[in-house]
């Protein structure tokens, strides 16, 4: 019986999801984490201890005296050399990955499981919210804060659970859904990885691992094998292209907000509108309705749903709106996420000056693809780069921010720290302000959107 769980970077979003769950079946939940953060104050507040500094002496004595019913979960973010986790693989703990403990918990469930480079969070969420407002429930473990539940972690007493199935270090492999969805298999995370070529075999390996008489709902044109397992359905789907699952008839409105018909495997579905803005977003509810389908939801029960989506934190999200000015926030933190972004929100504000501030995320990515990042970021009007964000790197010679401006066609692009972003705000007052990025640039959106508050713009 597992009595105490202990989380060695609790305050990711997938752990704290994890710890969120486990503290909900009774077990005591304690952790370490790098820095205090909205999410570790929230679970603090649900009664989780919580400290943030490396020791072993700071362990709980209900741990370190309780072995045999202690189950000890790490982040593959931890750093090397890391001393708690040293000290519980020393004394023969049971210790195990953050995806090691979500493949535990989905082989329990029928899993639909949603990967892809981008657009994961997002399309499992709503794939998600779907199940909830439909009525057939499921448990869901979310790579983001859903603002409808305003959690990371939903219950349901479903058999259905949604996981978000992460490349990152290879975390997807640990499951074996029931269905599955790809929304892209681009490259990223060759400092895992090496190569694109590999990436790509990872995405196919996960294909291969739904369960005979599964299903994969798989993005037209992502280009990879797909050696599927007897009577495992494929379908594709895309934001308008012709295929199993596709948006048609598509119309946007003031503020963003998108209505379209939806055929769903040759159903049409009429008068569809998605609660959040942007045309990626459309694509990204194509791929969760279609699971949905696939999986008994009627289609006017996804019209309903979608219709009731409020979003994700930090996916195009909508912090500031007032005569002169309008702030979004967005996760973006790959070439082609930025790209997404960017065009989604050029269509919202035809005509308008678009101002970026992007916070490049650990020096490998930064190095591996700064040309990418160089075009996809020339698609703004104005653009501040933050420095890079090193997350659990340490630094590379020559590699900072600087190397993605030298690559940039737009001539109005500078670089400021953190400290200097507010004042920036102030003195050039955007029309359409646009923050990027996965590090710490989070902690920058309550200054700036006080900042336009108070500017009253």
């Amino acid at each position: 019986m597992i009595e105490n769980v202990y989380l060695l970077g609790i305050g990711g979003i997938g752990m704290s999801a994890l710890a969120r769950y486990y503290k909900h079946a009774g077990a005591s939940v304690q952790g370490y984490d790098l820095t205090p953060s909205a999410l570790t104050s929230s679970l603090q507040e649900e009664g989780i201890q919580i400290h943030y500094q490396d020791d072993p002496l700071l362990i709980p004595p209900a741990v370190v005296q309780n072995r045999e019913n202690t189950l000890v979960i790490y982040t593959p973010a931890l750093p090397p050399g890391h001393r708690e986790l040293q000290w519980f693989r020393d004394n023969e703990y049971r210790v195990i990955k953050r995806s090691v403990a979500l493949g535990h918990l989905s082989k329990n469930h029928t899993t639909l499981a949603v990967a892809g480079t981008h657009g994961k969070t997002t399309t499992s969420t709503l794939l998600a919210h779907i199940l909830h407002h439909s009525g057939t429930g499921c448990t869901a473990f979310l790579g983001g804060i859903s603002k409808n539940y305003s959690t990371n972690l939903l219950l349901g007493n479903s058999p259905f659970l949604v996981a978000e199935a992460d490349e990152y270090d290879r975390s997807f492999l640990q499951l074996h859904p029931r269905a599955a969805l790809i929304t892209s298999a681009d490259a990223d995370h060759l400092d895992i990885y090496g190569s694109h070529q590999a990436v790509r075999e990872a995405y196919s390996q996960f294909a291969s691992q739904i369960e005979p008489g599964g299903m994969l709902v798989i993005k037209k044109g992502v280009d990879i094998p797909l050696p599927l397992q007897p009577q495992v359905s494929a379908y594709t789907y895309h934001y308008s292209e012709p295929c199993d699952f596709y948006a048609l008839n598509q119309t946007v409105a003031k503020g963003g907000v998108y209505t379209f018909d939806l055929m769903l495997h040759g159903q049409k579905m009429t008068g569809c509108r998605l609660g959040v803005p942007g045309r990626i977003n459309v694509e990204n509810a194509v791929g969760a309705s279609a699971l949905a389908f696939l999986n008994g939801v009627a289609p006017t029960q996804i019209r309903d749903a979608l219709a009731s989506f409020k979003g994700v934190s930090r996916r195009l999200d909508v912090r500031y709106s007032g005569e002169k000015c309008c702030y979004i926030d967005d996760y973006a933190h790959h070439p082609e996420e930025i790209r997404a972004a960017v065009l989604s929100v050029r269509e919202w504000f035809a005509g308008e000056k678009i101002t970026g501030i992007f916070q490049p995320h650990l020096y490998t990515r930064t190095r591996d693809f700064a040309p990418e990042f160089a075009k996809s970021l020339d698609l703004l009007d104005q653009v501040v780069l933050m420095p890079v964000y090193p997350a659990r790197e340490l630094p590379i010679p020559g590699v900072e921010s600087e190397m993605i401006a030298g690559k940039m066609t737009l001539k109005n692009v500078i670089i400021l720290d953190s400290s200097q972003i507010t004042g920036f705000v102030r003195e050039n007052k955007p029309r359409v302000l646009l923050t990027l990025g996965a590090g710490n640039i989070d902690r920058l959106v309550e200054p700036i959107t006080a900042t336009l508050k108070e500017m009253k713009l």
